[in-house]
């Protein structure tokens, strides 16, 4: 936390980037409409591998930018912290052509995430002992990305689970209700399609590589140099950062800077995001443009494929490699 003090201390200005983005709610009902519309154009296509072509190369890619809208308005980014209540039944919206229920669950799972960052049994990001043990070779991993949906839907609910809220059920039956409509009118082959096409593009997708980029620790196969992460503890070392006396500590949360953040609601400033969760996706860039010093000489990442890739192949990397911690006894 000293390092957002110091960065504020300095740069004041980043506080006037902590409000709403008024066109973010235009953005994500533009992207519901966009996909409904799709659906009813599709409703004649029963040729399976057509729908897997653009579901992989449109419809999941807009579907999973719903999902990061979604993780959007979990922290209340359409209408602000003053009413919740309001941001959560818009998420329902926006999570109507996913097909899967799960906007209101996601706010709730969300907050522990940002509150106990890698913290074992209360983070539920994190993956479990038991992933890192099954899927840890090439073969494997690869298995492990493809259903990288499924772990990440369920593993909140074995890691801790939730008792069903009011807002739980209305999510529950307006989504059940959307897809019964969608599946009389349009045919049940386009309810298969919403969830299927999300789940190709949660999974084996270069998309799906943020991910793997957020909270991993790897370092971008671009940086060609074996003393790469020497040279980001020495600008630590210059900047305060991940320093604690005279250690170094190995960052868990890691940021990238590629095209996919145009689609993807600037996820890929993750840093940025944990640093300042109340701050917009659009202002995000601005975060690192203010703090150069505090950003740039980090380790990040260009190239989510590549990500994918030295994941695969790098014996190294699995689910284990990312920072677990223990809860501190109060």
């Amino acid at each position: 936390m000293y390092i957002i003090f110091n960065i504020l201390a300095k740069y004041p200005q980043i506080k006037q980037l902590m409000r709403i983005d008024t066109n973010f709610k235009w953005t994500v009902l533009a992207l519901v409409a966009i996909q409904i519309v799709s659906f009813y154009l599709l409703r004649n296509t029963t040729s399976f591998w057509l729908l897997f072509l653009v579901g992989y190369c449109f419809n999941g890619v807009i579907n999973h930018s719903l999902t990061l809208a979604i993780h959007e308005i979990s922290h209340n980014q359409v209408f602000g912290n003053c009413y919740p209540l309001a941001n959560k039944w818009f998420g329902i919206v926006a999570n109507l052509p996913i097909g899967i229920p799960y906007s209101v669950s996601f706010k709730y799972y969300h907050s522990y995430h940002h509150r106990y960052l890698g913290v074992d049994r209360l983070d539920p990001d994190t993956p479990s002992e038991l992933e890192a043990r099954i899927f840890s070779t090439s073969a494997t991993k690869v298995l492990w990305i493809i259903l990288q949906p499924l772990f990440y839907g369920l593993r909140p609910q074995f890691v801790n689970p939730k008792i069903l809220s009011k807002m739980d059920v209305c999510n529950i039956v307006i989504q059940f209700g959307f897809d019964y409509i969608i599946g009389q009118t349009l045919g049940w082959h386009i309810v298969a399609y919403m969830v299927g096409s999300l789940f190709i593009t949660m999974g084996l997708h270069p998309m799906a590589g943020h991910f793997l980029t957020e909270h991993y620790i790897m370092v971008d196969n671009n940086n060609d140099d074996n003393n790469f992460m020497d040279k980001h503890n020495e600008n630590a070392i210059e900047n305060g950062i991940y320093v604690n006396n005279g250690q170094f500590l190995v960052p868990d949360t890691c940021s990238y800077y590629g095209y996919w953040n145009i689609i993807a609601f600037n996820v890929g400033y993750h840093v940025e995001h944990h640093d300042f969760p109340s701050i917009p996706a659009t202002l995000l860039p601005k975060v690192r443009q203010i703090a150069p010093e505090f950003y740039d000489s980090l380790c990040h990442h260009t190239s989510l494929s590549t990500v994918i890739w030295q994941y695969i192949v790098d014996p190294k990397l699995g689910p284990y490699a990312r920072i677990k911690r223990k809860l501190r006894e109060s």
